[in-house]
């Protein structure tokens, strides 16, 4: 409704300007014009249709704007009107010994163009002004907003994390997505996506199947969360390796690398590049057993010694039985005795508990 009310005003307006603008013709064109009446009808017909085409207009941008300021979070809204009045407060201080002036009476436009050209100016100065520095308002106006407390640094927004084709390939990046522990936008630069199908279309076949499972992974995830993973255009012609290239965008977008490669993360620490590594996280999140615990284990083979036997926990961990050597193939609850972090991973030592033996 007020769509057909914005373009029938302009029609309106229009046509009545083309109806009575006859009247400024010269007097001696008036005189010329047999039937002036259908001169008038004619000219106002022209008018509304010229009025209609910049009622549509002007509509069109209106509905923009509306969509554009409903989209604008309260806070923008709010400190761009502080702005705004701001601004005109100081056109009105800064513009108001010009009208003391003595200004000929033939040069009397200047005061009201000036005036209104200044208001303009300091009113969008002030808008500008609270877009760059106005969210510090918010503390004065609420400080328990997510403005405020980022602004204040008691509250900081997730770096964007860059995908490392290691990362993809392993797999666990679909976990970490599901449970909702990785936050943040996640790029994928072009170059890995590159690298990742050379691996798919690789001549070995362990490695084909590899970087086949690798493209399943990152089509899964990207039809899961559409909005969270993107794949970035860019590109370094001067770097010739993967991991220089991740190392470099991610210092240029400021963000965080996300791979499982060790020999990448030590790399990326030196240049003071933020690292998420998958495996750190892993060995982070594994029970600890002290000495005393009972595990529920499966011997799987013998050990070096001739009585030890050898099981692993589910996230692969190896545990070394002493005189479990005769319990492979089957099931045995056993004591920890110690554990054992090494370069390797993590060893646990465990002997049968002592209702078992029996």
């Amino acid at each position: 409704m007020l769509d057909a009310i914005i373009i029938f005003s302009f029609i309106l307006a229009a046509s009545g300007i083309g109806f009575y603008s006859i009247e400024l013709l010269p007097n001696g064109a008036l005189d010329q014009v047999t039937n002036l009446e259908a001169l008038r009808l004619v000219v106002a017909v022209f008018a509304a249709i010229i009025g209609g085409a910049i009622g549509l207009s002007f509509q069109t941008t209106y509905r923009r704007l509306e969509s554009q300021v409903k989209e604008m979070p309260l806070e923008v809204i709010l400190t761009r009107a502080i702005g705004l009045v701001i601004g005109l407060l100081l056109a009105n201080l800064m513009l108001a010994p010009l009208f003391l002036l003595p200004i000929p009476a033939d040069f009397g436009f200047i005061k009201p163009l000036v005036a209104v050209v200044g208001s303009i100016i300091l009113s969008v100065t002030g808008m500008n002004l609270a877009d760059t520095h106005g969210r510090g308002l918010l503390r004065f106006i609420n400080p328990n907003t997510v403005e405020s407390m980022v602004v204040e640094g008691t509250l900081k927004p997730a770096n964007t994390k860059v995908l490392d084709t290691s990362c993809i390939i392993d797999g666990r990046i679909e976990a970490l997505l599901e449970t909702g522990f990785l936050e943040g936008q996640i790029l994928v630069p072009q170059f890995v996506l590159q690298e990742l199908q050379q691996v798919a279309d690789a001549s070995k076949d362990q490695k084909r199947v590899r970087g086949r499972r690798g493209l399943e992974i990152l089509n899964r995830i990207k039809e899961d969360y559409p909005d969270r993973i993107l794949i970035n255009t860019v590109d370094y012609e001067d770097i010739p390796t993967v991991d220089a290239k991740l190392v470099r965008f991610a210092q240029e977008i400021s963000g965080t690398l996300l791979t499982n490669d060790y020999n990448l993360s030590k790399v990326a620490s030196v240049q003071k590049v933020p690292v998420l590594n998958v495996n750190d996280l892993v060995n982070a999140v594994r029970p600890s057993y002290l000495p005393g615990d009972n595990l529920d284990l499966k011997i799987l083979k013998e050990g070096k010694e001739p009585s030890q036997g050898i099981g692993y926990l589910d996230d692969g961990t190896m545990v070394v039985v002493e005189e479990g050597s005769s319990y492979v193939g089957g099931e045995l609850r056993v004591v920890v005795t110690s554990a054992l972090q090494t370069t390797a991973g993590r060893m646990i030592f465990a002997k049968p508990q002592a209702s078992a033996l029996a």
